[in-house]
């Protein structure tokens, strides 16, 4: 039985960074993936894909730049969907060369194969070339989730489908409804809605993306219905099935039934509520390990399962299930193994980032938690328009908004809603993470044109307002930008 320091369990983001630090710590570490290609969930069939989609979408259509050219800046008129399959498969082939490299470089065994643990240090791994027994002194589990399906949705793969199948339809379809107003079904949404299909999205909730600042999301909605996305908010789908239309001929379209009595058709369904643990089949129940019914594990703040040698980290531990945040959790829980933590890892301040159409992004609190908890607060605002690169990006609908506490002026919050806005992002969470306050923005020079300028202007914009209600031992600001 060959044996490790440290064995990991999932090539995703979280298993790629930790299986690297254990090496770069000098242990000997192993890796496993159970399918035929490396980096996960976020590599083949979500973050990567849907992101590629994107861009040739946008690229395609002229979408980015229809403000400024207008429909000359459409370069194909009859996109298909061969040619953006085509396309996230170059970026997903680089994708997997890069890992291999890494783990190459850095001497991680890579075993192909479906892990189970056999006893408290020891796994199974069954690969098509046989079985092999392994030991470690610890272990990192980063083997992620995949789409909910229940069995009451009849999945063909062909017209009703989860975000895994989206990329095996072999048409682009005229209509489409998407159940679910969570980050997966926005953004395909959106991506569909700019190809010109036409999107119902049903969402159970009053709005998309819940978590969002309000006045982000209520601009985040006006901006997609003008796309054409039709919004059923506050309704939940009760049933789903094929049906048979007559309308001059016969065709097969799907059926969503809501509870509201409401009956949507269109030809192709993609479902995107919620995703699933996939812990049942890792023997978990051999070293002792707790999982929920959603197959998900608990972890403590250093990412410790309930059996100390056993790590977990990425979309199995649950929210924020983000790529960027597994990388950190996956880094983070072997430096506690190895009693190697480097500096504050602030979990207040990651970034979320929206590939939607427009993009957004946000750090920090939202009004509505300021509200709750008693902040006081004034927003700051910059509107694209009155910006040169919005201007020159013909952008004139995207805004960025900071919220800055009304004594200290600290900054408490970023949103941006717009052209790069998950880059954007990054200067105010710099700013947040090491205690600036708006004055800041002010006191600085930022390139012109660019859309770093909105932080310059959005300062001016809430300390203005802070000046006609506010006097106190902090300098007046009476210039106006």
């Amino acid at each position: 039985m060959k044996h490790y320091d440290c064995i990991v369990i999932g090539t995703g983001p979280a298993g790629q960074k930790g299986a690297i630090q254990a090496a770069k710590l000098g242990k000997r570490v192993a890796i496993i993936e159970k399918n035929r290609v490396l980096g996960g969930a976020q590599i083949n069939t979500g973050t990567i894909p849907s992101k590629a989609l994107r861009e040739a979408v946008l690229h395609l259509t002229g979408a980015n730049r229809r403000g400024l050219f207008g429909e000359a800046a459409r370069i194909k008129s009859d996109i298909t969907i061969a040619e953006l399959v085509s396309f996230s498969q170059r970026v997903i082939r680089h994708e997997w060369d890069v890992i291999r490299n890494q783990f190459e470089r850095n001497n991680v065994d890579l075993v192909w194969g479906r892990a189970r643990f056999t006893g408290p240090h020891e796994i199974v791994v069954e690969g098509k070339n046989g079985t092999e027994e392994l030991s470690a002194d610890r272990f990192l589990l980063g083997v992620g989730t995949r789409p909910a399906r229940p069995d009451n949705v009849p999945f063909n793969e062909k017209t009703i489908f989860t975000s895994d199948g989206i990329f095996s339809i072999d048409h682009l379809p005229r209509t489409m409804i998407v159940v679910g107003g969570g980050v997966i079904g926005t953004e395909y949404a959106c991506i569909l809605a700019t190809l010109g299909v036409q999107v119902t999205l049903v969402e159970g909730r009053d709005k998309v993306l819940g978590f969002l600042d309000q006045e982000i999301a209520d601009a985040f909605h006006y901006f997609i219905r003008q796309q054409g996305i039709t919004l059923r908010l506050g309704e939940k789908v009760k049933e789903i099935r094929e049906v048979e239309i007559q309308n001059g001929t016969v065709c097969k379209l799907v059926e969503a039934q809501l509870e509201s009595g409401k009956a949507l058709h269109a030809e192709t369904l993609l479902y995107a509520i919620g995703r699933q643990g996939v812990c049942k089949s890792l023997g978990l129940e051999n070293v002792g390990v707790d999982f929920d019914d959603r197959e998900r594990l608990k972890v403590n703040e250093h990412y410790q399962t309930n059996v100390e040698h056993v790590y977990a980290a990425g979309d199995v531990i649950g929210f924020p299930s983000l790529a960027s945040t597994s990388m950190e959790q996956g880094r983070r829980a072997i430096c506690h193994a190895y009693d190697c933590c480097d500096g504050n890892y602030n979990t207040s301040l990651f970034p979320y980032g929206i590939y939607a159409v427009p993009e957004i992004s946000m750090v920090g609190k939202t009004e509505e938690q300021l509200t709750a908890e008693g902040i006081p607060y004034e927003s700051g605002i910059a509107n694209y328009r009155e910006i040169a690169r919005g201007q020159l990006l013909g952008d004139e609908l995207g805004m960025l908004k900071m919220l800055i506490h009304q004594t200290t002026h600290q900054l408490l919050g970023v949103h941006v809603i717009g052209t790069g806005a998950t880059e954007l992002i990054h200067i105010g969470q710099a700013v947040m993470a090491l205690g600036g306050n708006a004055e800041f923005f002010v006191n600085n020079v930022f390139n012109f044109p660019t859309l770093a300028e909105c932080y310059k202007v959005a300062a001016y914009n809430g300390l203005n307002k802070l000046n006609n209600v506010y006097s106190g031992s902090c300098q007046p600001v009476t210039v106006s930008y």
